[in-house]
């Protein structure tokens, strides 16, 4: 039986990632829902949404990079 690594390395990251990003909007926009309501919900929605955004960018960015690259080494 064969075992591939890197992508069960690529999976977990990934699974963490998304663990890791659930935990930060349910939890934290339940407790600013909690503690300011509505109003504070909005307000750190659009906060948390703001701060990812440059995140994915970026990530997005060296995604295409990547994907030129190996798309240049196989010609």
């Amino acid at each position: 039986m064969s075992r591939d690594l890197r992508r069960y390395a690529r999976q977990t990251n990934f699974r963490l990632l998304i663990g890791a990003l659930l935990i930060l909007f349910v939890v934290g926009l339940g407790l600013i829902y909690l503690f300011y309501g509505p109003g504070g919900l909005i307000t750190g929605l659009l906060c948390m949404l703001g701060g990812l955004a440059p995140i994915v960018l970026i990530v997005f960015a060296l995604w295409v990079m990547d994907w030129l690259v190996k798309r240049a080494n196989q010609e």
